[in-house]
């Protein structure tokens, strides 16, 4: 496209120069400009067809499944695990604190609940992090990790991640209990590693394994995510994509006549083919209205660099950043349960369900080619 654009401009510089200097341009100039055009279109066609090549060799697998396993996802079980999680009792989840601990043993009662177990191979479900590595007198912390092995290529990883800190109590003594953020995006992943795990039970294990996890520290520098970026249970260079959720439970005030959207930062900034695997799943399933307008370049909220999945990105894993946008309770006390809308954090929850079986399913690993298709 962008060699179209250059020669079109250098097109209509010739006929500038002709109309500019009023003398007949000449058959030699002529020539000259209507090869750059040419150039430029051939060279725009044949992106274009590659662009579609890759869309028409991506193929939906397991449709049927996909809905099964999809529909065990409920409103139901989402508002059960967000109230909990955003109940005063855990004083706003600050890291370190003794609320976010709580959160942290809530998430692991239930992945030993659904017999979902550690990556580690034993009832040890953390990855501690030291005070050292954390912000100035902020106490030791913890990521929490749980795991379903692969059945056919389990030593490719597939990492699904939210953040379950908040930011604690604030000065005036209100809690702020993070119902949306990041309540809604621990939720998500609780009910996604059930839906995974039900399907393994039935004989649908993913031929690649899922790393649930839960991170720590996204709120005062998404330390939690560059702890594991650091020092990975999985290596790196094993991790084929990230699906980073933070705000899925909301809508901003730029959707209050369309609710049935998503933001969608980062899908194509590593992998072109995850990002149009991800726009297939939705049209096949789901048709959500996804919003890229937060994808940009130097986009001013520079959300893509704001939340963990920046920590994979930057390690050349591919990420996808489910986000609802910031509303008006966002990072206040009144971020709470009762504002949720569960239908639409069902299905969002599903979609990207979905994109991880895809993911997880695929015959071949996604490629990474950063943007750019050959």
């Amino acid at each position: 496209m962008i060699l179209a654009l250059t020669n079109k401009h250098i097109y209509w510089f010739f006929i500038y120069l002709w109309v500019s200097q009023k003398k007949p341009l000449s058959m030699k100039t002529f020539f000259i400009a209507s090869a750059f055009a040419l150039v430029g279109s051939c060279a725009t066609k044949k992106y274009t067809a590659k662009v579609q090549d890759l869309k028409d060799s991506i193929q939906i697998v397991d449709s049927a499944l996909v809905v099964k396993y999809a529909n065990t996802i409920t409103t139901k079980e989402l508002s059960q695990h967000l109230y909990t999680i955003s109940l005063n009792d855990f004083k706003g989840r600050a890291t370190g604190e003794l609320g976010q601990k709580m959160a942290a043993q809530f998430i692991i009662d239930y992945y030993q609940e659904q017999e979902i177990s550690s990556p580690f191979g034993d009832k040890n479900y953390y990855q501690s992090i030291p005070k050292s590595f954390l912000p100035k007198d902020t106490k030791a912390s913890e990521n929490v990790l749980a795991y379903i092995k692969g059945s056919e290529k389990p030593e490719e990883v597939l990492i699904i991640s939210a953040h379950y800190d908040h930011l604690g109590i604030n000065k005036d003594g209100q809690i702020n209990n993070g119902a949306d953020d990041n309540g809604s995006g621990t939720s998500a992943l609780l009910e996604i590693a059930q839906a995974f795990k039900i399907a393994g039970k039935e004989g649908h294990s993913p031929k690649r394994s899922i790393l649930f996890l839960h991170l720590t520290a996204e709120e005062i520098g998404k330390q939690g995510s560059e702890y594991y970026t650091l020092h990975p249970v999985f290596p790196l260079e094993n991790t084929i994509a990230n699906l980073n959720i933070d705000m899925i439970g909301r809508y901003d005030k730029d959707h209050l006549n369309n609710k049935d959207y998503i933001y969608l930062i980062g899908s194509d900034r590593l992998s072109n083919e995850l990002h149009y695997l991800s726009e297939k799943v939705n049209s096949t399933f789901y048709n959500i209205t996804l919003d890229y307008r937060y994808n940009v370049e130097n986009e001013s909220n520079h959300y893509y660099e704001r939340s963990d999945h920046y920590n994979f990105a930057v390690h050349d894993v591919p990420i996808i950043f489910y986000f609802n946008g910031e509303h008006e309770d966002y990072h206040k006390p009144t971020d709470t349960f009762d504002k949720i809308d569960f239908e639409l954090l069902e299905k969002r929850t599903k979609l990207i369900f979905a994109t991880a079986w895809e993911l997880a399913n695929l015959d071949h690993r996604i490629k990474v080619d950063n943007g750019i298709i050959y």
